[in-house]
């Protein structure tokens, strides 16, 4: 089955982000919440999510997995997303506007997921 063009940008766009986990790691250490264990680990694990999961979601066998898959990580992240809007520290520097406006981004980001799961 053929998916739209979009679908693939998509998955891209997650593996680019995944690779950036690694290529930048002290810059996603910093906005981790402190009660979240093994911060570089965690890091480094959502970084290979993020790649496995973008090249999943353009197979048909395993991309309606992947979709939920990125669904229940883009939810995840949400707790990053708040910690960054509470903590001036690990918001660095970031004007408020911009991590408030990440907020229905995040929304939008799932519903893109979600919006594959027809195809």
């Amino acid at each position: 089955m053929k998916y739209p063009w979009h679908l693939y940008l998509m998955g891209i766009m997650y593996v680019i982000a995944g690779i950036n986990h690694f290529i930048k790691p002290k810059m996603y250490v910093k906005i981790m919440p402190p009660y979240i264990p093994a911060h570089l680990n965690m890091v480094y694990l959502s970084g290979i999510a993020e790649i496995v999961l973008g090249i999943a979601v353009c197979f048909a066998m395993t991309k309606n997995y992947a979709i939920y898959g990125l669904i229940a990580m883009l939810l995840v992240f949400f707790t990053v997303h708040f910690y960054m809007l509470s903590s001036p520290e690990a918001g660095a520097g970031i004007p408020k506007w911009i991590l408030i406006l990440r907020i229905p981004l995040q929304f939008l980001l799932i519903w893109w997921a979600w919006f594959y799961l027809k195809y």
